[in-house]
């Protein structure tokens, strides 16, 4: 019997929502202030633009291939265009965008210093499992698109 889903928890929004939340929470209650200049706020707003857009072209493609978008769903294609040519994962590589930029606009290292737990939950909480699933329902067409996409970047 084939799996319906990949057997993820927790949307992955939520989790950069919560990291963003205990990062500003951190910050706020136990400060670990970096001395940015002022450049570095035009900065942290333009890697939240970037991640918007990369999000955007991404579900723009997946609405194109007539696939899903919910990380709870079944995929009908396996989409290996636009963004999904240069990283398997263009939508959380957006969603990192952002948190980098809210983390340049937080003026903080808690974000930075949280930024691995948060990457060790996305790739063991829902990427590995996204790609078990994907490697089950798409095959030899999903190993070789793996050898040649990155995970990332």
């Amino acid at each position: 019997m084939k799996q319906s889903s990949a057997g993820i928890t927790l949307a992955p929004p939520m989790i950069y929502l919560i990291f963003v939340l205990f990062a500003w929470a951190l910050s706020t209650n136990l400060p670990l202030a970096l001395p940015w200049p002022r450049w570095v706020g035009a900065l942290g707003w333009l890697l939240i633009a970037a991640g918007l857009g990369l999000m955007l072209w991404s579900a723009a493609v997946m609405f194109r291939q007539r696939t899903t978008l919910n990380p709870f769903g079944q995929p009908q294609h396996l989409v290996t265009s636009g963004p999904f040519g240069f990283s398997r994962n263009p939508i959380y590589l957006g969603d990192t965008l952002i948190y980098a930029g809210v983390g340049l606009l937080l003026g903080s290292l808690w974000p930075w210093l949280l930024l691995p737990a948060l990457i060790v939950c996305m790739n063991q909480g829902v990427i590995e499992r996204e790609e078990r699933f994907l490697d089950t329902l798409f095959g030899a067409a999903y190993q070789q698109y793996r050898n040649h996409v990155r995970r990332w970047l």
